[in-house]
Formats: structure tokens, sequence, C-alpha cells
């Protein structure tokens, strides 16, 4: 009696365990895929511009998926697809604010604001010539 017991203890807690497993799936079960987030494309990165004010930049990119209270300046857009526990595709997009204009893009797809080229370089080469 005493094993039947022991045995049924240790079949219900090893078939219990079976269920904390992350990567455990049965054969053949359809994963529905996941989309958490913002949805960021090119169209929308290419329209951010230095200068644009956060109502400007919450038309073009939508409300943030993190707007942290303690960091006002910064706004987190972050887009996740997963089939089951598989990552197919991430965005990161990091915008900072300095008062109510955009200064700076930070992530992956994030837009090259490159300081435009002086002129001096060209005008030199020219009074050297």
């Amino acid at each position: 009696m005493i094993k039947l017991i022991l045995s049924l203890t240790v079949g219900c807690l090893l078939a219990g365990l079976v269920g904390c497993g992350s990567n455990f799936g049965f054969p053949g079960v359809y994963r529905i895929n996941v989309e958490q987030g913002n949805v960021v494309t090119e169209e929308m990165v290419e329209q951010l511009r230095p200068g644009l004010n956060r109502r400007q930049v919450r038309y073009i990119m939508g409300t943030p998926l993190i707007e942290d209270s303690f960091h006002e300046d910064r706004w987190d857009y972050r887009y996740l697809l997963r089939n089951g526990n598989e990552l197919l595709s991430e965005t990161q997009l990091t915008l900072w604010f300095e008062g109510e204009e955009l200064v700076r893009a930070e992530g992956p797809d994030a837009p090259n604001w490159a300081e435009p080229q002086s002129e001096e370089p060209a005008s030199e080469a020219s009074e050297a010539s």
C-alpha cells in the first residue's frame, strides 16, 4: 500500500514538473504568432526629424510603449513578434527629447541625423589650388 501511494505521489510530482518546463510542447499543436508593442515601419522612422515636438512625434509614431514618469524625456517604442517561445522579429527605437523637441533617436533602426557638412573643407581646397 505504501509503495502504491509513494509511486502515485512521485508520478503526480513528475507530471506537475513537466508542465513547468518552458520548452515543453505537444507535437502538432499550432502556436499562434504573438505581436507585442508598437509596429515601427521604415516610413515612420523616415518622417522623424530633430526639432519635432512631442505631439508631432506621437502623430507619426503612435503612443510609446514605455513612457516612464522617471525619464520624461525618453520614449521607447518596442515591437516583438513571437511564435510560441521562438522570437521571430524584434525592433527597438528610443526617442529622446529636450523640453518639447526631439533631439536624438537610438536603436538599430534609428535614423541617421548626421550634422550637415560645413563648406570650410571645400573652400580651403579651392584656396590651396
